[in-house]
This record gives C-alpha cells, sequence and structure tokens, in this order.
C-alpha cells in the first residue's frame, strides 16, 4: 500500500511509521512537528524511497492538495493535541481534530483513496462509572471535555463520508499509550515521568490521592491495531485496551517494585478536568481485527526502565 501518516513524527505515529516500513510499504508522513520531532523518524529517513517527510500542517488548505498529489490507499490520522493541552486550547484542538479530518477527507476523495483509519481517545467516552468499566462501543459517548467532544465530532464526520462518498473508516478508541520514545515528548504521561523518578532515586509524583485508574496500553500493542484496522474493521469504532484498570498508586508502587528501592511519594493536586476511572473492553477489536494486547503492565514497565537505563549510559559515555 501507499501509506500517509498525519501526525507520523509524533509518539505513537513514528512508531507506526517503523511497522509500516517493516510490512514493505510506501509511507509518506505529514506532520508540522509542533508536537512531532525529525529525532523520530531519524531510521525512517534512512529507509531509502519507500518513506517521504512533508512538513505541513494537517489544517492547512494545502493539505487537501498534497493527499490528492500522494494518492494514498490508507490515510491515518494520529495529528491532534494532548487531552491537557486539548483542555488549555479547545479551539486549536478542535482544528486539529476536526478541521484537519476534513481537510483529509478533501482530498481522499480527490485521490481515491479507500479508507481513513483515526486514533480517538477514551475522552470521548466521557465521565465513567464504575459499572461501566469496561467500557464497551455500545455505551452512549457523553464527552465533557473539549477533548473528548472534538473525538466524538470527528467520528460523526467519518461516518458521514463512509456514508456520502464511500471512504471507509476505523475510528480506534486507544487508551492510555506509553512506551520508550515517551520518555522524550513534550508531555511524557505518568509511566515516562515515573519511570525516570524511579531510575534516579526521586520522588513519584502523583496527582490527587492515586486512586484515580487508567487502562495502560504499551505502543507496540497500540501500533498494531492500527496496523490491522488498514485492511479490517471498516466502519466501526473500536477499543483499543487491556480492560484492565490500574490505579495511579498501583502503578507508582511498581515503579518502586522494580528498582526495588522505597521511593517517596509527592502528592500534588488533583486536575480538575481529570476523569476518575478508565478501561476500554477490546472484545470487539478480537473479532474484528484479530488483536488482542500482548505485552503485560509488568513487561512495559521494565521496558521503559531500561530504556532510561540506556539513556544515561550514552550521556554517561558522551561526558566520560
Amino acid at each position: 500500500m501507499r501509506v500517509l501518516i498525519a501526525g507520523g513524527a509524533g509518539f505513537i505515529g513514528a512508531e507506526l511509521v517503523g511497522r509500516l516500513l517493516a510490512e514493505g510499504h510506501a509511507v509518506e508522513v505529514l506532520d508540522d512537528l509542533s508536537g512531532g520531532s525529525l529525532a523520530n523518524l531519524a531510521e525512517a529517513r534512512r529507509s531509502g524511497g519507500a518513506f517521504r517527510f512533508h512538513q505541513l500542517d494537517v489544517t492547512a488548505r494545502a493539505c487537501s492538495d498534497l493527499v490528492a498529489h500522494l494518492r494514498p490507499d490508507v490515510i491515518f490520522h494520529l495529528a491532534g493535541v494532548s487531552p491537557s493541552l486539548g483542555h488549555a486550547d479547545p479551539p486549536r484542538d478542535a482544528e486539529v481534530t476536526v478541521v484537519g479530518l476534513l481537510r483529509l477527507l478533501e482530498g481522499a476523495r480527490a485521490a481515491g483513496s479507500r479508507k481513513v483509519v483515526m486514533a480517538s481517545s477514551w475522552a470521548c467516552y466521557g465521565e465513567l462509572s464504575p459499572t461501566e468499566l469496561p467500557a464497551h462501543e455500545h455505551l452512549a459517548m457523553r464527552p465533557s471535555t473539549p477533548h473528548g467532544i472534538a473525538k466524538r465530532s470527528a467520528v460523526d464526520y467519518l461516518a458521514a463520508a463512509r456514508e456520502r462518498h464511500g471512504i471507509e473508516f476505523s475510528a480506534l478508541v486507544l487508551a492510555s499509550v506509553y512506551g520508550p520514545r515517551q520518555l522524550a515528548s513534550q508531555e511524557p504521561g505518568c509511566v515516562a515521568r515515573f519511570a525516570r523518578a524511579a531510575a534516579s532515586g526521586r520522588p513519584l509524583r502523583i496527582e490527587g490521592d492515586g486512586s484515580q485508574t487508567r487502562d495502560f496500553l504499551y505502543i507496540d500493542d497500540a501500533v498494531d491495531a492500527l496496523s490491522r484496522a488498514a485492511e479490517r474493521g471498516s466502519g466501526l469504532v473500536l477499543n483499543v485496551g487491556t480492560g484492565q484498570p490500574t490505579a495511579i498508586s498501583e502503578l507508582a508502587a511498581r515503579f518502586a517494585a522494580a528498582v526495588a528501592s522505597p521511593l517517596a511519594v509527592e502528592r500534588v493536586p488533583a486536575r480538575l478536568d481529570e476523569s476518575m476511572h478508565v478501561a476500554l473492553d477490546p472484545a470487539r477489536a478480537l473479532i474484528h481485527l484479530g488483536w488482542r494486547p500482548f505485552t503485560p503492565l509488568g513487561a512495559g514497565v521494565a521496558a521503559l526502565l531500561e530504556a532510561v537505563a540506556r539513556e544515561q549510559t550514552a550521556v554517561g559515555e558522551v561526558h566520560a
């Protein structure tokens, strides 16, 4: 296939680039580098003619023209901002998520592209009660944050494009994705933050009382689902998570156990917009994508700590 990845220089996007190149596809990346980095694409840029990079804002009118010119078979819409940045700047969040999608769909129509795969967020479900966990796709989406509202609106546009123009879609509702590349990101997330702190013996900073839960999904598992969605799961919203809620305090305890050292906990006020409990039921993804999560949280924690150790060793060798 010829694939276009909007947001391909970001944490998840760069990992997907590597996966698709390894599968033998031609990959075009569109990214304005506001959140991503060319360093994430260093290996891809050495791969030769199967990879090209285009620095462009997905919301620009020129985006549609570029898509039409490139004529990708499948488009991945991974461009977006984090939930916290979405709360701070709702207009930009909506612009990237919704207007960016419309630019891609306009180009897809002109190019004859067959499918758009969008990375959505658990925020589209809104605040979930314990009895609704793990969340199933049949739940009514009741987003209460700007980020969730934008993601929910994008799904409606995808469904309309399928109905009116025959462009297939899959919308993957991703859990809290984490992985080694997040260590260098602008907003590393609590797993990466805990890994850095634990490796250096610093206190683990917990927002609130730590009882809030998240569904932590390792990056390789998320990318596996995205890759499969290029050919499967058309016309569907699909949860991509483990189905297992993990309390933030439990995550901190796992890092302390992994480094075999007592670590202090630093408590800071909880964020006002934070959801309390999240877990996504992946049963539909198993049926329609043939996908299931395969990385236990313990293995993911170990991978983050190993990445920090490699990073520290490299820095030490430079200074030596």
